[in-house]
C-alpha cells in the first residue's frame, strides 16, 4: 500500500494545527512582522518533521538520515503538543475579561511552559529508568515464595532513539536487582529485525534465577511479531504465546504465564490473546501470574483464575495530558489494582514512544516482591 494518502492526510490535519496554534498565539507575542514569518517557517517545519517519527525509515533507505528525521519529529511533537495545550488553555483564560489585560505576559507564559516542560521531560525521558519497589500479597502465597522477585521491564520501544547503549545500561540495571524472574510485557521494538537486531542483542545479557519471560506488544505486531518472536528466542528470551511454564523454586512451584497482545487477533487470528489457554493445564494450588500487555486483558484473566497481570501499554499516560485520556481504552493507567480476586499491575514503562518526553510519568525498572497475606 503507498504511504502517500496517510502521509498526506496526517501532514494536512497537523497543519490544520499549526495554523490554529499561529493564530492563537503569534499575534500576543511581541515579535513584529519578522517574528510573525519566523514563527511560520517554524510552524511550517514542524508540521513536515512531525510526521517523519512514523514515515522517516519508509521514505528512505539511509539509515542515519532517517533516524535524524525521526528524532526532529518526535522533539517537534513533544514541544507541539504541549504548547498547542497551553495556547488553547490560555485561550479560555482570555474569555475571562481581567485576564486580557495579561495577553501579552500569558502568550510568553505559555511559550516558556512548554519549553521547561519539553526539555525536563527530555531529561526524564532520556536517563535510565529508575527502579521502583512493589510488594504484591497474595493469598496463600506457600512460605517458600516469600520474596519471589521478578523484575518487569515494558514498553521499551527499542528504535530511532533508543539504541543499543541505552538498552545496555537498562540490561545492567535490571541485572543488578539479581531478580528470581525477569518479565518484559511488551513492545520491546519500533523495527524490524534487520533494523534494529544490532540494538536488541544486549537482551541476551539479561539474567534471572528462573530466566527472561517476554510477551508480544502491540508493537510487535506493527513491525513484524513473527519475526520478532523468533529473534527474541534465538537470544535466549522465553516467549510466552498463550502458554505458561512452572516454575521450582526451593520446593514450591510458581506459574508463570503469558498471552499474545490484547489485539493481536487483528493481524494474525491463530495468535488471539486467551488467558484460558494460557494456564490450561498448569498445576491446581500454584500461584499464577500473567503477562499481559495491555491492562485492558485483566476481566479474562480474573476469569481464568490467575492471582496477579502485570502490564504495560499505558507508559502511565508518558506527559500530560495523554494521561487524562488513557481510561478512554484502558481500565487502569498505573500502579497496582485489584480486579475481584486478581491483582493487576501497570507498569509505567521503561523506554518511551514517540516524543522523548515523560512529564509527571516517570518510567520505571519495576522490582516486583511476591508476599503472603
Amino acid at each position: 500500500m503507498s504511504l502517500r494518502p496517510p502521509l498526506l492526510r496526517i501532514t494536512m490535519i497537523l497543519g490544520a494545527l499549526h495554523a490554529v496554534l499561529g493564530y492563537l498565539l503569534l499575534p500576543a507575542l511581541p515579535v513584529g512582522l519578522a517574528g510573525w514569518l519566523l514563527g511560520g517557517v517554524v510552524l511550517l517545519a514542524s508540521t513536515m518533521l512531525m510526521p517523519m517519527t512514523i514515515f522517516s525509515r519508509a521514505l528512505t533507505n539511509d539509515t542515519r538520515l532517517a533516524d535524524r528525521l525521526s528524532w526532529a519529529g518526535s522533539l517537534c511533537m513533544g514541544f507541539f503538543s504541549s504548547l498547542f495545550v497551553l495556547a488553547v488553555l490560555r485561550e479560555l483564560l482570555m474569555l475571562y475579561p481581567p485576564a486580557r489585560l495579561h495577553a501579552q505576559a500569558s502568550a510568553i507564559a505559555v511559550l516558556c511552559l512548554a519549553l521547561l516542560a519539553t526539555v525536563i521531560g527530555f531529561i526524564n525521558a532520556r536517563r535510565i529508568a529508575r527502579v521502583k519497589d512493589v510488594r504484591v500479597a497474595i493469598a496463600g502465597l506457600p512460605p517458600a515464595l516469600h520474596g519471589f522477585t521478578i523484575v518487569q521491564l515494558s514498553d521499551i520501544h527499542v528504535g530511532a532513539t533508543i539504541k543499543r547503549a541505552w538498552v545496555e545500561a537498562m540490561v545492567r540495571r535490571a541485572n543488578s536487582l539479581n531478580a528470581d524472574a525477569i518479565a518484559i510485557t511488551g513492545d520491546v521494538v519500533d523495527g524490524t529485525v534487520p533494523q534494529l537486531g544490532p540494538h536488541t542483542a544486549p537482551l541476551a545479557d539479561l539474567r534471572a534465577r528462573h530466566g527472561v519471560f517476554l510477551v508480544t506488544g502491540n508493537h510487535e505486531y506493527y513491525s513484524g511479531a513473527a519475526p520478532w518472536v523468533a529473534e527474541f528466542r534465538r537470544l535466549g528470551l522465553t516467549v510466552l504465546m498463550n502458554e505458561h511454564q512452572v516454575l521450582e523454586h526451593d520446593g514450591a512451584q510458581l506459574v508463570m504465564a503469558g498471552v499474545t497482545d490484547f489485539n493481536a487477533a487483528h493481524f494474525d487470528p491463530a495468535q488471539s490473546s486467551d488467558p484460558q489457554a494460557a494456564i490450561a493445564g498448569a498445576p491446581p494450588g500454584s500461584p499464577r501470574i500473567l503477562l499481559a500487555h495491555q491492562p485492558r486483558s485483566a476481566p479474562a484473566a480474573e476469569t481464568a483464575g490467575f492471582d496477579l497481570q502485570l502490564s504495560g501499554h499505558t507508559h502511565g499516560g508518558q506527559f500530560w495530558p495523554w494521561n487524562l485520556f488513557v481510561p478512554l481504552q484502558q481500565p487502569y493507567v498505573a500502579g497496582l489494582h485489584r480486579s475481584g480476586q486478581l491483582q493487576v499491575y501497570v507498569s509505567r514503562g521503561t523506554g518511551y514512544w514517540g516524543p522523548p518526553k515523560r512529564v509527571g510519568a516517570p518510567a520505571e525498572i519495576t522490582r516486583i516482591v511476591l508476599v503472603g497475606k
